[in-house]
């Protein structure tokens, strides 16, 4: 049984831009369905999202016969939930909330076994190594893993050189909305000088080697942040698709009704 490749990886690392979407609504035959749609990545998201250890499974095992790649994110970036993400399978971690090297450097040991990191060695009870079918898992592992660092702050801005420059981070990722917040511009993630910091962070992201990504739903931000040299995007969320089409659907209705009786009432 072969360990399973991680396109993802190999795409950031081509260059190849790949294209996503967040899948917040915690369901695994949503996220099945999400996957068949087209996209290249599935965010399933544990921080902002009701997601635990058993339905981030119920997901990645849902979308384990398509091509869209599982990327997932905990609530916060733990040795312990990495060790328990990385054993139910998950290849591509987006660990929240960092600020400094050090930080980045912790979230790479904890998907490195020992000596190279502090992930606990338990593949005999794990999904990750098909229960230890998959042949020299434990030192075969970490070439399939892709570990990408969130910088959302202005703290995680100012370090972004040496947060870029560690060893096993593949990319960084940048959350406007919270940065946003951080820069006191608080619900305002499409503002002129976030979108002027995030530009300048995928080229300092860029020029350390390490492929850059954001949070853009909107159409012309998505385009100027990959004219920047962005090479992965989320380009939207299940809960933003499925809540403006069933307001559409309903608005298309009732409007048809609304105007139905007007006409009546001129009689």
């Amino acid at each position: 049984m072969s360990l399973p490749q991680n396109t993802f990886k190999r795409a950031l690392r081509e260059g190849t831009p790949q294209f996503g979407l967040w899948a917040a609504l915690a369901d695994a035959y949503v996220t099945e369905l999400l996957a068949t749609a087209g996209f290249d990545w599935l965010l399933i998201d544990n921080e902002h999202a009701p997601n635990d250890v058993r339905s981030t499974l119920a997901q990645l095992q849902a979308v384990a016969a398509y091509a869209s790649h599982p990327v997932v994110r905990p609530v916060r970036s733990d040795s312990a939930l990495i060790k328990q993400l990385l054993d139910i399978g998950a290849q591509t971690l987006l660990l929240p909330m960092i600020d400094t090297a050090e930080q980045a450097a912790d979230a790479v040991a904890a998907t490195r076994y020992p000596p190279h990191g502090i992930r606990g060695v338990g593949s005999a009870l794990a999904r990750a190594s098909r229960w230890n079918r998959v042949p020299d898992y434990l030192n075969r592992a970490a070439d399939e893993l892709c570990v990408i660092v969130q910088v959302e702050t202005v703290q995680g801005m100012d370090n972004l050189p040496a947060i870029a420059a560690v060893d096993g981070v593949d990319g960084v990722f940048f959350g406007p909305s919270d940065l946003s917040a951080s820069m006191g511009l608080l619900g305002k993630p499409g503002d002129r000088s976030v979108r002027e910091a995030i530009r300048g962070g995928i080229e300092t992201v860029r020029n350390a080697g390490k492929a850059a990504g954001v949070l853009a739903p909107d159409r012309a931000i998505a385009d100027e942040y990959l004219a920047a040299g962005a090479t992965f995007v989320a380009v939207g969320t299940d809960t933003g698709l499925l809540s403006r089409a069933a307001a559409d659907l309903a608005a298309s209705y009732k409007g048809n009704v609304q105007a139905a009786a007007a006409v009546k009432g001129g009689y």
